[in-house]
């Protein structure tokens, strides 16, 4: 199969201390802030670095992943380390400077990009990947890309983390919004394999501290930890270590602290739009719905079949269904046949290609790869199958002639199995009970004069879809709200979003109230903020 059909396939998936101890605070005002000296045999931290208007690096650093929003700093701070972070937080607040913080620069919206701020933090430096073995769990800095480090976890000890099936994407941020990938149904998201949490944060007096926070029921710092498993980015302060270790690991050898990475027999499946009817559409996928209805259940042997369906614009040709079982799975590909078998009941249509092949672990194909771009995307989480009539909307959308991109499409992919298994209010990701993910794309477009056609689209495509709950999935019986990884101004518009439901409870439902509460307790003074951060209780 061609790098550019497998592209095509996954085009929008929607799958990125030492010498502390459990509530240990490092204190002290930014002008005495330790510096790290480097051991024998390594290199010393990266930075700390301050770019400026004039300098031919400065225009590196204002646009991130969506190019719908540039920034203009007054400068950007390179930092290596917690240290050199906290210096600059400190300089900065004492200034009254709005500042940012940015690892990959893939967030969706203008979080680390709008006009009004005026200092930007760059993780991207902060990018090791190692085991700790004083934790006995494995180190994460937030500047450390998703392949990159899946490639180390898996080349050095045959682990891995269910976080994003992007390559580029940051740990830093992903991690924040709970980090799901293909392997989560079997494994559970990110933030359930995850120990410790090194937070830079700022008191009321201005000061910033350094503060290591555990899932120890005993740590005082705990609930900072539980706000990083799913609270989102750019809220309580600046991460600048994650540790892993899965819970119930006791083991002190570190392959068995994670899960372990395994490869794949994968089957995927095109139709062609031109053999396509409204009925036949929609048969495949209220089908593929139905069969996660009723095959997510934690614990069930079907769980561990991952799958996404992609349902490309008519310009694409094809809608595509990819799934795949680990090949050590008994019986998986099986169970993977069953799943394509119930698809297609009914829906009289003939595939246009059917592949199977192997996909070992660190296979390249296993990582999405795309160029920046400007976009505008939008998700949701469901229960249980959307209406006929909804299908019904998602088809004439797809045929539309107003937008013309094979990237442009609404994606579900499969949540449920292991996820389903922890409780709503165990982490502050809240979705535990959806069966999947919708993402909604525009696809990339490369000019502003594009924006008002494709956001236009996408954003009537959404309230359309939601139409009988106020333009917005309004958590009931078959909606679970919206994924905050994927953040949507939209939500918080009530041009768009007229369900009187506030954004927050779409992201974080019963959670956002104890978020709020260690946003009062950490960020006092509202340093880290966005259009859509959590606002103190």
């Amino acid at each position: 199969m061609s790098g550019m059909k497998r592209r095509e396939l996954l085009t929008r998936a929607a799958f990125a201390g030492a010498g502390l101890v459990a509530g240990d605070v490092l204190a002290g005002a930014p002008a005495a802030a330790a510096t790290r000296v480097a051991e024998a045999g390594c290199p010393p931290p990266f930075g700390s670095v301050t770019v400026k208007p004039g300098d031919p690096r400065y225009q590196s650093f204002l646009r991130g992943h969506n190019t719908r929003f540039t920034g203009r700093p007054d400068q950007v701070t390179v930092a290596g380390s917690a240290e050199q972070v906290a210096e600059a937080l400190g300089r900065l607040v004492a200034a009254g400077r709005r500042v940012a913080v940015r690892s990959g620069g893939h967030c969706m919206e203008d979080f680390t990009a709008s006009s009004d701020i005026k200092e930007l933090i760059d993780l991207s430096q902060l990018r090791n990947v190692y085991f700790d073995a004083s934790r006995t769990a494995f180190a994460v800095e937030p500047g450390a890309l998703v392949a990159a480090t899946q490639g180390t976890l898996f080349k050095g000890w045959g682990v891995m983390i269910p976080s994003a099936g992007c390559a580029e994407v940051g740990l830093g941020g992903h991690i924040l919004g709970g980090g799901y990938n293909f392997y989560s149904r079997m494994h559970g998201l990110a933030v359930d394999h995850l120990y410790a949490v090194e937070v830079v944060v700022v008191g009321a007096d201005g000061e910033p501290r350094t503060i290591l926070a555990t899932c120890e029921a005993g740590d005082p710092n705990r609930d900072l930890w539980w706000a990083h498993t799913g609270g989102g980015g750019g809220n309580f302060g600046v991460v600048t270590r994650y540790w892993f270790r899965t819970p119930g690991a006791t083991s002190t050898d570190p392959s068995r602290l994670l899960p372990r990475a395994g490869n794949q027999k994968v089957r995927t499946v095109a139709w062609s739009w031109d053999a396509l009817s409204p009925a036949a559409f929609t048969t495949l996928l209220r089908n593929y719905c139905r069969w996660f209805e009723a095959n997510s259940a934690p614990g069930a042997k079907e769980s561990q079949i991952w799958a996404t369906f992609s349902a490309s614009h008519r310009v694409a040709g094809t809608i595509n269904l990819m799934a795949g079982v680990e090949d050590s799975v008994e019986g998986g590909e099986a169970l993977l046949d069953r799943l394509f078998a119930d698809v297609t009941a009914g829906a009289g249509v003939k595939a246009a290609s059917d592949v199977r092949y192997d996909l070992p672990w660190l296979d390249w194909d296993n990582w999405y790869r795309d160029a920046p771009g400007r976009q505008k995307n939008k998700t949701a989480d469901l229960r249980k199958s959307y209406t006929d009539e909804q299908f019904a909307t998602i088809y004439r959308y797809l045929n539309d002639d107003s937008v013309s991109d094979p990237a442009v499409q609404v994606n579900l992919a499969a949540l449920g199995g292991k996820i389903n298994s922890v409780a709503a209010g165990a982490t502050a990701a809240v979705h535990r009970d959806s069966i999947l993910r919708v993402y909604f794309t525009a696809g990339f477009w490369k000019t502003p004069a594009e924006d008002a056609a494709r956001m236009g689209w996408v954003q009537r495509l959404y309230r359309d879809v939601y139409r009988a709950t106020g333009g917005v999935p309004v958590p009931d019986a078959v909606n679970a709200g919206a994924y905050i990884n994927y953040p949507d101004t939209d939500l918080a518009d009530p041009e768009w979003n007229s369900s009187q439901t506030p954004w927050h409870t779409l992201y974080y439902g019963a959670n956002y109230a104890r978020l709020q509460q260690v946003k009062k307790r950490y960020d006092p003074r509202g340093v880290f903020r966005h259009a859509l951060s959590v606002r103190p209780a």
